[in-house]
């Protein structure tokens, strides 16, 4: 496990089942049962459609880097010691209207400053990978395709 996160995630009925999703290797995301759209981050009931009944779907983990930044100075002081680091912003490639806030890796397992941020390009296909960083969280990170 890493220190990497030094801020955890609250777990609740409404999102549990992603991060168990995450501590299986698999990103979920809910889906309306009567638009079938995606939505995220999970909610209590859909947006779209009249009953707001939602179902959970597991999608591919493949995106495109959408945007990034690159705190300066980090704004979460436990995070300063890992500066320069990316926060990065996913689009889904089963709906690019869907997107997952994260950070870029060299690989799973490696800390979110491990990528250069002089090679990060917008449009980049990126792929999910998942770090246990507690017993609970296992939190999706991206890697390059």
């Amino acid at each position: 496990m890493t220190r990497d996160a030094p801020l955890m995630p609250p777990i609740d009925e409404t999102n549990g089942f992603f991060w168990e999703g995450t501590r299986q290797g698999e990103l979920r995301v809910q889906r309306c049962s009567e638009s079938g759209r995606l939505i995220f981050p999970p909610r209590v009931r859909s947006p779209w459609g009249g009953t707001g009944e939602t179902e959970w779907v597991v999608v591919s983990g493949r995106g495109t880097l959408w945007s990034f930044v690159l705190p300066h100075p980090p704004l979460i002081p436990q995070f300063s010691d890992l500066a320069p680091y990316n926060v990065i912003l996913v689009a889904l490639d089963e709906d690019p209207a869907v997107r997952m806030v994260g950070n870029l890796v060299s690989e799973a397992g490696a800390a979110i400053n491990s990528v250069d941020p002089e090679t990060i390009a917008i449009g980049a296909g990126v792929q999910v990978v998942f770090e246990a960083v507690s017993e609970e969280v296992h939190m999706p990170r991206w890697v390059l395709t």
